[in-house]
């Protein structure tokens, strides 16, 4: 199937839009136990069973008469708190828009968003041409069972194969998740060599770097080559071995400590994000390679960070003149819309029915997003102006080192992160002129 982009309204929405759907219908109250939502004087009642329930794709939101009052910012932080487990450390802003790479809060402060929401909202916040594509596709269907064939998915597949060293796609809804649905295939990849009947005392290993990050479940987080992140949460799940990083003699001595025929993979980011902004090397990589063609393993490159055009090529990877087996994506994969992927080469496409499934995975309403990025990447030239602002960024701090020592930008490896910048930053530093 070939790679069609998505197709673009004419015009987009009014900007009223997201601020009414915000206020229409329904607000928070705080009646207790009762009840958390009230309709809002002058919106719509609620619809009766039956009633039909589908606005035309263009029609703007109608907002309520009169004015909605808003909580301050502390007391929405209060009472946020007050419901929502807190898994995170929140900085004490409510932010309640955006536009490309800036955010306002609930006082109307301006903010640049740095962060772009983890590296995901790699087209900036209110990008037309997403807005049009997933409105346009909630008009057509959003969701069916993957018991069905779509053409979004189908479509987004075909980039992401055309795109990649990947034959086959496996869409679900987050990082952790692609990551998971690559450990189950490199086990059953290995369960396979072996006709499922695999010699006594033998068992899978899969080997990962430390100071890596793989996700939040609990196969990803014992993947993950950090302790703290395995703090009260044990037993782990068995079947991982860690290995210093870009230390290819380490990477040797792991597969023959473990033994090469139990090596069922080798799990790599291209540069190590949450362990500190650690580039790759392709010394370690080729190791890495050699050592899977040898003992039949596959080298899997997590790919949720770097990405996507994050680092000025579609596949942080391909820096690393490498070729895996499998690739996992997520986050700006869908722009912001929660998508996931895991790539695989077609001598290691072994699920079959039943093997793996998501829900919500590629649905057409994600797959939408997706093809928006897939064509920004494409036609729009982010990627060349990923590579041009990093470029920019490093001279600029080697200004900054001249100017006041080489503590600062100390070293060719920090040099060398600093253009492993998201598209929001370099946003940021082209408006900065």
């Amino acid at each position: 199937m070939a790679f069609v982009p998505p197709c673009t309204l004419t015009s987009a929405l009014p900007s009223a839009t997201s601020s009414a759907f915000c206020a229409g219908g329904v607000v928070p109250l705080r009646p207790g136990r009762q009840g958390r939502l009230a309709v809002v004087a002058g919106a719509a009642p609620p619809r009766a069973p039956g009633a039909a329930t589908l606005r035309a794709v263009a029609e703007p939101l109608t907002p309520p008469s009169g004015s909605v009052d808003l909580p301050t910012p502390a007391a929405a932080i209060k009472d946020f708190d007050a419901v929502v487990m807190r898994t995170y450390g929140r900085y004490p802003l409510v932010l309640e828009r955006g536009q490309g790479a800036s955010v306002w809060d609930s006082d109307g402060k301006h903010y640049i968003d740095c962060v772009a929401g983890i590296a995901t909202c790699c087209l900036g916040h209110a990008h037309p041409g997403l807005i049009a594509a997933v409105t346009e596709q909630l008009g057509r269907v959003h969701h069916v069972s993957n018991l069905y064939y779509t053409t979004p998915q189908g479509q987004l597949a075909a980039w992401l194969v055309d795109n990649s060293p990947a034959d086959k796609a496996f869409f679900c809804n987050s990082g952790a998740e692609a990551n998971e649905a690559a450990i189950k295939l490199a086990r059953k990849h290995w369960h396979a060599k072996h006709d499922f009947a695999p010699p006594a005392g033998a068992s899978p290993v899969i080997i990962t770097a430390e100071a890596s990050f793989h996700g939040r479940t609990l196969a990803a987080i014992t993947a993950t080559g950090q302790p703290k992140y395995h703090k009260g949460f044990h037993p782990l799940v068995p079947g991982f071995v860690y290995t210093p990083y870009n230390d290819a003699d380490a990477l040797a001595a792991t597969v023959a400590s473990v033994g090469a025929a139990n090596v069922a993979a080798i799990l790599l980011e291209p540069l190590q994000g949450e362990g500190g902004v650690n580039p790759g090397t392709r010394a370690f990589f080729a190791a890495a390679r050699e050592l899977c063609d040898a003992s039949g393993a596959l080298l899997m490159v997590d790919e949720v960070q770097t990405g996507m055009g994050r680092t000025g090529r579609v596949w942080g990877h391909e820096h690393l003149d490498v070729t895996p087996d499998v690739v996992t994506t997520a986050k700006g994969l869908g722009a912001g819309i929660p998508i996931g992927a895991m790539l695989c080469a077609a001598h290691c496409d072994v699920f079959e029915p039943g093997d793996h499934a998501s829900t919500f995975g590629g649905n057409p309403l994600a797959s939408a997003a997706g093809l928006t990025v897939a064509d920004a990447l494409t036609n729009g030239g982010v990627i060349a102006n990923v590579t041009a602002r990093g470029d920019e960024l490093v001279q600029q701090l080697e200004v900054v080192a001249g100017k006041y020592g080489p503590k600062v930008v100390s070293d060719s490896e920090v040099k060398k992160a600093v253009s492993y910048l998201d598209d929001a930053l370099a946003s940021l530093l082209a408006s900065s002129k």
